[in-house]
């Protein structure tokens, strides 16, 4: 019976186990976006498999100075991003531990006061988000957007080809795009936002159209085997609508990638950081089973696990591996607790967002002597 502990091969990153880090935003980049060593600090204390992840997926990572969101989010952009960022994954490596980098732009979901120049954010629409961001001073109301141009769109695909290709060059293991949560990808998926004539609006066809071109694009720099994507079909984060018809829409997305290849596909189940059901807000079932079977890749699921959803999915191979996060903020030794059924350290919320090393590297790890 497979293991959530057990070895797998992900397109071409060789893992030690099926137990991930997700993708966490933590917000204490440095001057230029720029990762620090506290940084590196954080995910080497998690990136030993025979006690952390098997996989780490860092913070998501602005692809270019416009796909920033919220202050202090690294890039992976400039040379000096790459040569923070090489420093991290080294560290992770001389662990045995695997890293790959999580692709951002958050298109609508931004402030002027983060952007080049005072810059409006870009999106699928003009119209805003019912939401906040991080800026210096604490939340703010988030910037009212300007729709992308037609034109636009190839320099944009061009952004998430040099950022993979950046990420290479830092030594990570693989990218995955981040297409979930409300950013700029789904704000082309959802027709609940994305409110164009051109192209890249409209139809199911059209509205996957920018998804497919970006990921065509970082699989033609880095290959298919080194690239995954996340999905996140009904979550409402960021003022996300329901699409009038997930299934559909989602389906279709898989479909249009699955020639490509990919690693793996990450799914948020639900609301992302809420509750799995949403039946009780009027959103239909999704059935993630039905998704799955349109891609040949690892399924890397998402969401409110604990050990015994996470051990009981992949025993029944329902899933390939497992993605934890707020767990792997509070423990960086969340692997061998999963292993030892060991009680886990409480989270401290009031760190999450900003802040120096209280609530971020010095979470204990298991005392091997008790």
């Amino acid at each position: 019976m497979t293991s959530l502990y057990d070895p797998l091969l992900v397109g071409d990153i060789a893992l030690a186990n099926r137990i991930v880090m997700a993708p966490l935003t933590r917000n204490r980049a440095g001057a230029g976006q720029v990762p620090t060593d506290l940084m590196r600090q954080y995910y080497r204390q998690r990136s030993n498999p025979a006690t952390g992840a098997g996989l780490i997926i860092t913070e998501a990572s602005q692809i270019s100075p416009m796909g920033q969101g919220y202050l202090d989010t690294p890039g992976i952009h400039s040379p000096e991003q790459v040569t923070a960022w090489r420093r991290i994954t080294d560290a992770v490596h001389t662990e045995g531990g695997r890293i790959v980098i999580q692709l951002w732009h958050v298109g609508r979901i931004s402030h002027t006061s983060l952007l080049p120049g005072g810059a409006a954010p870009v999106s699928s629409t003009n119209c805003p988000a019912k939401t906040k961001t991080f800026i210096a001073g604490g939340f703010a109301s988030v910037s009212e957007p300007r729709a992308l141009r037609t034109d636009e769109i190839p320099g944009l695909i061009a952004d998430y080809r040099h950022a993979a290709a950046m990420a290479m060059q830092a030594g990570f293991d693989g990218v995955e795009l981040h297409a979930a949560n409300g950013y700029l990808i789904e704000q082309f998926l959802r027709d609940s936002i994305n409110d164009r004539t051109d192209a890249y609006g409209g139809s199911v066809e059209n509205r996957t159209r920018l998804i497919t071109e970006v990921l065509a694009a970082i699989t033609s720099e880095i290959g298919g085997g080194r690239t995954g994507v996340r999905l996140s079909p009904i979550t409402p984060a960021n003022d996300a609508g329901q699409d009038s018809d997930a299934q559909a829409l989602y389906g279709r997305v898989v479909e249009r990638f699955a020639p490509m290849g990919l690693a793996y596909v990450h799914v948020v189940e639900g609301a992302t950081g809420g509750p799995r059901d949403l039946s009780d807000k009027g959103v239909k079932p999704f059935d993630y089973a039905a998704l799955r079977a349109g891609f040949a890749g690892a399924w890397m699921v998402n969401n409110g696990y604990d050990q015994a959803m996470a051990e009981g999915v992949v025993e029944r191979g329902e899933a390939d591996l497992v993605a934890f996060g707020k767990a792997f903020i509070a423990n960086p030794d969340l692997g061998r607790r999963l292993r030892e059924g060991a009680a886990l350290n409480p989270l401290d919320t009031s760190t999450l967002y900003g802040g120096g090393e209280r609530g971020y590297t010095d979470y204990p790890a298991l005392d091997r002597n008790a």
